[in-house]
């Protein structure tokens, strides 16, 4: 199954059988300091070299997040939205549940984006599905609902199976949902990360749709988190996740190994490509 991506000048596909798609997540001003201090003084330079490093760094497309408290989000992602695809070619993921931000960003946002995201509530799924058809983009969809993150493998799989009825109630076909199941730190769940991998491997048996996480979400409180990280997102990608949202500077390198070492790489040819890349930025 594929979700086709496109931006100013690229098309990517998210391929359940292909190699992993890696979502660039550092254009969120959430734990940055630099870039929020940066959206609140319109650095927009900053802004757009960050764009553009983490393409450099492999990034496949990248998270647009303007979640500053007090600024005015409609207007200040519909700006950075222009920045942004000003500056790269890659497609773009819009990540706000902010109707009204979305309903100002995506009209200028290039080609074919994904919208980061809907759940499985009620009013998400009213509000923003009809949005996701209007502008006919794809959407990831959270297993999250009116009472929260479930903790067990059974109730992601009931609210996976909800997010796609409800969906196609709106003629959006399962290859433009990607399912996000989440996972919580396993610094307050030893067992957290054990149990997304199992609701990985149940959604993707059940469902056949492409599947991504927030590799970075696992270690939260832990120290070595790069280890946490880059450990979790091998075993989340062998369980079925293909399309991860992440650190592009840290974590491109494993990303193309675990799709070498799981035979999704003729000839190491993206490996070797990354390896190189990295080298040459070092």
């Amino acid at each position: 199954m594929q979700t086709k991506l496109e931006g100013r000048t690229k098309v990517h596909f998210v391929d359940t059988e292909g190699p992993g798609t890696l979502i660039g997540e550092k254009l969120n001003p959430t734990g940055n300091k630099k870039l929020s201090t940066a959206l609140k003084e319109d650095d927009h330079e900053f802004v757009r070299q960050l764009a553009i490093d983490q393409v450099g760094a492999g990034a496949d497309v990248l998270d647009v997040n303007v979640g500053v408290p007090g600024l005015n989000e409609p207007e200040l992602l519909k700006t950075v939205v222009q920045i942004v695809a000003d500056a790269v070619e890659l497609p773009l993921c819009l990540d706000s549940p902010n109707v009204e931000a979305l309903e100002a960003a995506l009209p200028i946002a290039p080609g074919r984006p994904l919208v980061n995201s809907v759940n499985a509530e009620e009013a998400s799924l009213e509000k923003l599905l009809p949005l996701v058809k209007e502008r006919d983009c794809a959407v990831i969809g959270l297993t999250i609902d009116e009472n929260g993150i479930p903790k067990d493998v059974e109730t992601r799989i009931r609210l996976t199976g909800k997010i796609l009825e409800r969906a196609a109630r709106f003629n959006i076909p399962p290859e433009d949902v990607i399912i996000d199941p989440l996972v919580l730190a396993i610094s307050t769940d030893h067992e957290a990360a054990a149990k997304t991998l199992k609701a990985i491997e149940r959604i993707r048996a059940e469902f056949g749709v492409s599947i991504n996480l927030g590799a970075s979400n696992v270690s939260f409180g832990l120290p070595e988190r790069h280890t946490l990280n880059q450990t979790f997102l091998a075993l989340a990608m062998a369980a079925g996740a293909n399309c991860l949202i992440t650190d592009p500077f840290k974590l491109s390198l494993s990303l193309r190994a675990t799709d070498l070492l799981l035979g999704r790489d003729a000839f190491s040819a993206r490996y070797i490509a990354q390896y190189r890349a990295t080298q040459a930025s070092s």
